[in-house]
């Protein structure tokens, strides 16, 4: 039988992406702050580990996105640019300014600790927490997160609220051994730098993962319908239409991730 996940939530499971990003800039406290002034129930957010063992939210693997380098204004597509989120520091990092692409009065948003979130926020959402790593190797990203989660504090405790997942299998299978109480999921999309049979959401059996989270694009009737025979429930991303959220949520889904999160008419 299926195991449910955050078994205790109203359904659809409602996700805001890297927070409410459609207002504030994303993966930043004012956007996680926003979507808890609207009630949205789920936040969706991403973490890194730097080179100094902390553990930070953010979404690139550099910072030059939302930051600016080498003369490419913050906002512009930046692969490569900027600061390497594990190659760097937490206090360097802290010094950028990852809110003034976004508008002028986020320009004091700093990256900041997923443990200030859990601080901030508690038992206001449920966590949807996804691993940033593209290799094998363990380095100490699943580790850390396994302690953040445990030492942090809020209602019944943020572990029961908490769900990880990733693009890379064997981060989420890492990451399982440590807590096997906490739901994961692989995540999967048509992406050239993806190995072909990932994009198709093999990477499921690799990581022995609890759920399946597909860009929404990947949910047909018949992918949804041999995924719940298979015992699996699925929260596609990233749907901001709400006519495509409703799709997904009549094919079986189990909820959304948005950046419209608030606009979709499911709260």
């Amino acid at each position: 039988m299926r195991s449910s996940i955050i078994p205790d939530a109203k359904r659809p499971l409602v996700f805001a992406h890297r927070g409410l990003s459609s207002i504030a800039p994303e993966n930043t406290l004012a956007a996680f702050k926003l979507a808890r002034e609207k009630k949205i129930p789920g936040v969706e957010l991403d973490v890194h580990l730097t080179k100094d063992g902390k553990l930070v939210v953010f979404h690139d693997h550099y910072t030059g996105r939302l930051a600016g380098a080498d003369g490419l204004a913050p906002g512009k597509e930046a692969k490569g640019k900027g600061l390497c989120l594990e190659d760097s520091t937490y206090d360097e990092l802290r010094k950028l300014d990852i809110g003034s692409w976004k508008g002028k009065e986020y320009s004091q948003e700093r990256i900041f600790l997923l443990s200030e979130l859990f601080e901030e926020c508690g038992d206001s959402f449920y966590y949807d927490v996804e691993l940033k790593s593209h290799v094998k190797q363990d380095y100490g990203l699943e580790a850390a997160t396994a302690t953040v989660i445990k030492a942090a504090r809020g209602g019944k405790g943020i572990a029961d609220r908490c769900l990880i997942t990733s693009f890379n299998p064997v981060s989420i299978a890492r990451f399982k051994t440590l807590m096997p109480e906490i739901k994961t999921a692989i995540i999967w999309c048509v992406d050239d730098e993806m190995m072909l049979p990932l994009q198709y959401g093999a990477g499921a059996w690799i990581g022995h993962a609890d759920f399946l989270k597909p860009d929404h694009q990947k949910v047909g009737r018949l992918s949804s319908l041999r995924w719940r025979l298979g015992g699996k429930e699925v929260v596609p991303w990233t749907i901001d239409d709400p006519a495509e959220a409703r799709r997904c949520l009549d094919l079986g889904c189990s909820g959304v991730i948005s950046n419209r999160a608030h606009e979709l008419g499911l709260l």
